[in-house]
């Protein structure tokens, strides 16, 4: 850990690097690129310039919405994805652990980390947001030591275990929830793993691999956009899934009802859920549900029914497109609210990692773009 900016939260203060002054960053930036692990000779031509040691505000905006967040590097030390952890970095999905391996072929061996990982922070009061400006005084864009020190003190403050424990109850602190990229920062800490395998001690605490560059976020910044994933189940008769459903909601919940029209309408310690199959309409109405959200709720029913009655379940944006596709034989859409900003933290204190396809971070313009960048190599 770096002794300049020492803190108990997992934050490496990282020395960016960014392609020079008068470069046209429309024309660098991109949402997705191949990364080079054997051609390392452009880190001598200075087309990457290595900035003082500081966070990079980033001021993103796509589809009409500006996301705001600063760009640091975390201890992989501090993160496990694992069920149940209770780390003060954790994954908010189920990770697959299959998608490591091919990503960590690319990272071994590389020489340079540009990211596309979005953290999130639970900050109500948008503590952060004035001390994000403060980056835009003429230090800007990595801010001067004192910018540094203040967001350390306010990310310090987050994760203070008082504060946390009358928020949550007696729960392990979670200060850094992943918004998007968890299979990267997973690549990235099987890669730690391995090397830190090989290294003596003394040199584990400051070694490059053992942080990850990431673009941190307030889940409530009005930039970020919280987007649902329907469900439709393709193959399976429409009636004799809504009453496979109904009959392991009542098992896994309190108790169900079944309307016969949807509704989108959601009430008090209830998770309402609309279903359509070739011209029907419907509603489940969950009672006193074993999980935070409606999503938990429906997709742990859907997962236990597939298993006798076959199928396949895909994940929809949009609600007429899963209308459209449930009118088909064989074919039943259901429709989920979208999380709020709020419910994202509790959920993942409460249940663990969210269900898979739980909901979107907005459209893949507005995801995070390949241009900070950090050396992995000392």
């Amino acid at each position: 850990m770096d002794k300049k900016y020492s803190n108990s939260i997992g934050v490496l203060v990282p020395e960016v690097m960014l392609p020079p002054k008068g470069t046209d960053m429309m024309k660098w930036a991109v949402v997705a690129c191949d990364q080079f692990t054997s051609q390392k000779e452009y880190l001598k031509k200075g087309i990457l310039q290595k900035q003082p040691q500081g966070f990079v505000l980033v001021e993103r905006t796509a589809n009409g919405n500006t996301r705001h967040g600063l760009v640091m590097a975390l201890d992989l030390e501090e993160y496990d994805y694992s069920k149940g952890s209770g780390t003060l970095i954790r994954a908010t999905e189920g990770t697959i652990v299959s998608r490591i391996p091919p990503r960590l072929k690319i990272r071994e061996g590389a020489a340079v980390e540009l990211p596309h990982i979005l953290v999130l922070i639970d900050d109500p009061d948008c503590s952060m947001d004035q001390l994000m400006e403060n980056i835009k005084g003429p230090d800007f864009p990595t801010g001067g030591e004192g910018d540094v020190e203040n967001v350390l003190a306010a990310l310090t403050k987050l994760a203070d275990k008082d504060a946390f424990e009358k928020k949550y109850g007696d729960h392990p602190v979670l200060l850094f929830a992943m918004g998007d990229g968890n299979h990267s920062l997973a690549t990235a800490k099987a890669n730690w793993e391995k090397i830190k395998a090989a290294l003596p001690e003394d040199e584990r605490a400051d070694h490059p691999a053992r942080y990850a560059l990431i673009e941190l976020n307030n889940v409530h910044d009005e930039g970020i956009i919280f987007e649902p994933i329907h469900r439709v189940v393709f193959g399976v008769n429409g009636k004799i899934l809504i009453d496979a459903l109904e009959k392991k909601l009542a098992e896994q919940n309190e108790s169900v009802q079944v309307l016969p029209v949807a509704s989108e309408a959601v009430g008090g310690e209830k998770h309402i859920i609309p279903f359509f199959y070739e011209g029907v309409e419907g509603t489940f109405v969950v009672n006193g549900p074993a999980v935070q959200l409606a999503v938990g709720t429906l997709q742990n029913a859907i997962d236990a029914v597939l298993k006798d009655l076959g199928g396949e379940v895909d994940y929809i944006h949009g609600d007429d497109v899963v209308k459209d596709l449930s009118k088909k034989p064989n074919t039943v859409g259901f429709l989920l609210p979208t999380m709020q900003k709020g419910e994202l933290f509790s959920t993942v204190v409460y249940d663990g990692a969210l269900p898979r396809k739980t909901f979107s971070m907005g459209e893949a313009a507005e995801k995070r773009y390949y241009l900070e960048a950090r050396l992995l190599e000392k």
